[in-house]
């Protein structure tokens, strides 16, 4: 029998609601597990280990260095690993994640639930059940389990507040699609004969900045001494305000004199930046910007976080920037 380290970092699937979620142990939350699915032990060999209890709108860097860490000393003795998380950022760490660890063998898998797994219509059930059947399988890299679907991690976004069918995927298919059989598609990564590595390291040094009508850039003060990256969510295939005083150039411009890198990528969720299409996109892309291609904005910040934190030089960010690392864009 495989075995599964289930990490519980907190989220809507660990709460009680007779308690409150800072409040939940690993041995309380054990219980509940084990009340609410004790056929999962028929599944596969199962370890609990509680890393923290936390909503995961509060969790960050530190946050994902702490998970990543867990499985770097945990690696050799399991063959799968359950990562129990919110929904509401699950697309950016299992995003970090898919960066920061190199060269997996194993499955990483998060999962969470729109409901309360104590809860009796709960989707957390499901959900768990899905995501340790698919940790046992040879699999090799960072995905997210929701709602019978299979998504690359990095490739993942959040598209609904209060559907069980929270995440998609837009610019990648699905992994696997799971009914009364498992469908695994040909979409996986390959798997290596590299050494597994991690790298948690990340940098906050950055700036997401969304472009709406009538922005008013005055507003906008970075620190220009820390800052070294601009991450902008332009309208459609890249394309940004000139004109008047929403007109975002002065600032990209100050960021180029800088040697600030600039990225841009979009509020669509669907198909690819294209900076050569508009005017904006095309000075911006003349002085430096570099597109962020079919790549997420979660994909984007945190692998931009990634990148910024394991290297100094910019030029080194710029190159690796454009590669993908983790099939989280399409080349």
């Amino acid at each position: 029998m495989k075995k599964i380290l289930l990490l519980q970092t907190g989220g809507t699937i660990s709460m009680d609601e007779s308690r409150k979620l800072h409040q939940l142990d690993r041995s309380g939350w054990s219980r509940i597990l084990d009340k609410q699915i004790p056929e999962i032990n028929s599944l596969a060999d199962i370890e609990v280990e509680h890393l923290f209890a936390e909503d995961s709108s509060d969790l960050n860097r530190q946050h994902w260095k702490i998970i990543a860490e867990a499985v770097e000393q945990n690696y050799a003795d399991f063959d799968g690993f359950v990562i129990l998380h919110g929904t509401d950022t699950m697309a950016y760490t299992a995003s970090a994640l898919s960066f920061c660890l190199q060269h997996l063998d194993k499955p990483v898998i998060l999962t969470g639930s729109q409901v309360p797994l104590a809860n009796i219509r709960s989707d957390a059930r499901r959900n768990l059940v899905n995501a340790i059947e698919i940790a046992t399988m040879s699999l090799c890299e960072v995905m997210i389990c929701f709602n019978d679907h299979v998504f690359r991690g990095n490739r993942t976004t959040k598209m609904s507040i209060g559907d069980f069918d929270a995440f998609a995927s837009p610019n990648y298919p699905p992994l696997a699609e799971i009914g009364l059989n498992i469908e695994l598609r040909d979409t996986f990564l390959a798997g290596t004969t590299q050494s597994f590595e991690t790298y948690p390291e990340f940098s906050d040094r950055i700036l997401l900045l969304k472009s709406h009508p009538n922005l008013n850039t005055s507003y906008l003060r970075p620190d220009w001494g820390s800052l070294r990256a601009i991450v902008l969510e332009a309208f459609g295939s890249g394309n940004f305000p000139l004109k008047d005083q929403q007109g975002i150039w002065p600032l990209l411009k100050k960021g180029f004199d800088r040697e600030t890198l600039i990225i841009i990528t979009s509020q669509a969720p669907y198909d690819s930046v294209d900076l050569t299409k508009y005017e904006s996109g095309r000075r911006a892309l003349d002085k430096g910007a570099i597109g962020a291609g079919d790549m997420t904005v979660e994909a984007t910040v945190t692998k931009l976080m990634y990148l910024l934190g394991r290297y100094k030089d910019n030029s080194d960010v710029r190159n690796q920037f454009q590669q993908p690392i983790a099939g989280e864009i399409t080349v």
